[in-house]
């Protein structure tokens, strides 16, 4: 089976969605360019969940429901 490049984008997203969340983690420099660049990528997509689903003790899970939805889009475009 192959692969869109539609799904391949989608694929690069989670990616993107996964580093931000390790990110979260860990002790980092919240205002190197590279952490910048998650947010600014990741948070236009995240910010619109987060208002349905706030985050519950302290955990957001707002990027698990990004990941299952772009899962979705991706086996559509595969």
């Amino acid at each position: 089976m192959q692969s869109s490049p539609i799904a391949g984008l989608i694929g690069l997203y989670e990616l993107i969605i996964f580093v931000r969340i390790i990110l979260a983690w860990i002790p980092h420099d919240s205002e190197h360019p590279a952490s910048l660049f998650l947010f600014k990528v990741t948070e236009p997509v995240l910010e619109p969940v987060r208002k349905y689903i706030p985050p519950m003790g302290g955990i957001d899970a707002s990027p698990v429901v990004v990941f299952i939805c772009l899962e979705f889009l991706k086996r559509i475009f595969v």
